[in-house]
């Protein structure tokens, strides 16, 4: 009995993995098809939201006297669109947001956007660096492992004084194949113990949102 209790998990389980493989092709893939299709970069990317999401990482700019910003996944460049930031560089995976964002700010001097693929990139000379790192409802968008590895160090590694992060904080509670929920704060405390978490700021009451914001700062 026991054994056939397993062969039938084994049995459920192996048609949703390929059901998921067919729903979702990776991260990077996905959001490239997305933003060629037409999409966005979300709800919480647009309306009151990303007006609340704006105000909340402005008023740290200004206030910890932030000179310039990174931002790892720019996406459609909706919400750098309310940003107030002295100097800014945008990356993402996708070439369609790029060069979206490219054309939408072509005037705006003090903004600057680059593709990343780690396959592709080295900086250990430390050309890719601000004074604030950004992250802003991505975390949970990188469901496998290597991809969101590679994104929390590159993150860190990019921040000279401050990583401002906003996304959902908690383990499980996904609501479809492109989501993975983490503690990413787990992660920070293991991979990075020289960074602190200054503040947290919870969504306020009539906005709607899975995620928080994490203002951490380097203290070595």
């Amino acid at each position: 009995m026991k054994i056939r209790s397993m062969v039938g998990k084994v049995a459920k389980t192996e048609p949703a993995l390929r059901i998921r493989a067919r729903m979702f092709p990776g991260s990077a893939a996905y959001w490239e098809e997305r933003y060629a299709k037409g999409g966005t970069s979300g709800a919480g990317s647009y309306g009151a939201k990303a007006e609340w999401k704006a105000s909340v990482v402005n008023g740290w700019v200004a206030e910890l006297g932030v000179t310039s910003v990174i931002d790892l996944g720019c996406g459609d460049g909706n919400q750098l669109s309310l940003a107030k930031y002295p100097r800014y560089l945008g990356l993402d995976r996708s070439a369609t947001a790029i060069r979206m964002c490219i054309d939408r700010f072509a005037d705006d001097p003090t903004k600057s956007f680059l593709r990343y693929d780690p396959v592709t990139l080295a900086d250990q000379a430390g050309w890719l660096r601000a004074d604030l790192a950004l992250s802003m409802e991505v975390i949970f968008h990188l469901v496998e492992d290597e991809v969101f590895e590679d994104y929390m160090f590159r993150l860190f590694d990019s921040a000279e004084r401050y990583v401002v992060i906003f996304s959902n904080a908690r383990d499980g509670g996904e609501m479809g194949p492109t989501e993975r929920h983490r503690d990413f704060t787990k992660w920070i405390d293991d991979a990075r113990p020289d960074w602190t978490l200054e503040q947290r700021v919870d969504p306020p009451e009539g906005i709607e949102m899975i995620s928080s914001f994490f203002l951490y700062r380097r203290t070595r």
